[in-house]
């Protein structure tokens, strides 16, 4: 997904330098594509949820990503440290504008849900917390949209940011704002400006 590799983009800012063409076919300003192709690609990341059908309010209906697997299966409870052996869950893949890296994905532990899932999840970030960064087409709207499903909240509403280029290259203009999802992951949605 284009989206999570121009988060990763963004973090180091840019260069002037010609921009690189990356695998997927995005040029990065002051991001040099690897000469040889290296082990490790950001394929997946998959996010325990109370309420599947609402999260896909969110991630497919606000973003657009795009469903690509949604099936029931039962887990071994080792491989993935979360309930015990034999329970059901519904396990939703999601993709962006890239077939193979950036997937999201979205698991509801559905026979017997997990413990605890009646609990509040926590509204500030600490040690062992993420930040999704999601790079959209229209962050005002895509804000906007984000405020209509139920249990998402805001912790920066939409608005421009500007961040340091890399190697004195000009600085980088993001308008976008920041949330936590119904299962409290902690989401910025922006959009990168074009001059």
């Amino acid at each position: 997904m284009r989206a999570l590799l121009m988060a990763a983009l963004l973090a180091g800012g840019a260069q002037a330098a010609e921009p690189a063409k990356t695998a997927t076919g995005v040029k990065a300003a002051g991001v040099e594509a690897p000469k040889e192709r290296i082990p490790t690609d950001v394929r997946r990341l998959t996010i325990l949820v109370r309420d599947i059908d609402n999260s896909l309010k969110l991630y497919r209906d606000v973003f657009g990503l795009q469903v690509n697997y949604d099936a029931k299966i039962s887990v071994s409870g080792v491989a993935l440290p979360a309930g015990v052996p034999g329970n059901k869950t519904r396990l939703v893949l999601l993709n962006g504008n890239d077939p193979f890296i950036g997937w999201i994905g979205l698991m509801q532990y559905t026979d017997p849900p997990l413990p605890g899932s009646d609990q509040p999840y926590p509204r500030r970030l600490g040690p062992g917390g993420h930040v999704l960064i999601l790079n959209v087409d229209d962050a005002k709207k895509r804000c906007a949209m984000a405020a209509t499903v139920p249990g998402v909240s805001f912790t920066g509403e939409a608005r421009l940011q500007v961040y340091e280029g890399r190697n004195g290259a000009p600085p980088i203009r993001v308008m976008g704002c920041n949330i936590f999802d119904p299962d409290g992951t902690a989401i910025e949605i922006n959009q990168i400006l074009r001059d």
